[in-house]
């Protein structure tokens, strides 16, 4: 699947996120666990690759949903504003 700049982008923001699961991910791009890691490999600098990569592995990232609380059914805070096309929207 190619994926456009702009969907490229999208991903590399969610990914980055501790509350956005990789399922997350995989639901709105069709991308696996490791097609996202590679995806952050090729488009990111090697320091930034190794410090998300780093944060991922500690127990602060719930990108993983077995390590998710079972309370949280959401993916993003409930506070955080609405983002469209990596714009934040006005309400």
């Amino acid at each position: 699947m190619e994926l456009s700049q702009l969907d490229i982008d999208r991903v590399i923001q969610m990914a980055w996120e501790d509350r956005t699961p990789f399922e997350a991910i995989f639901i709105q791009f069709k991308l696996t666990e490791a097609d996202t890691i590679q995806l952050m490999r090729k488009n990111l600098k090697r320091s930034s690759f190794n410090l998300w990569r780093k944060r991922v592995n500690t127990g602060v990232s719930q990108k993983h949903m077995k390590r998710r609380d079972p309370d949280i059914l959401r993916f993003k805070c409930s506070r955080q504003r609405t983002i469209t096309l990596n714009k934040i929207s006005k309400r």
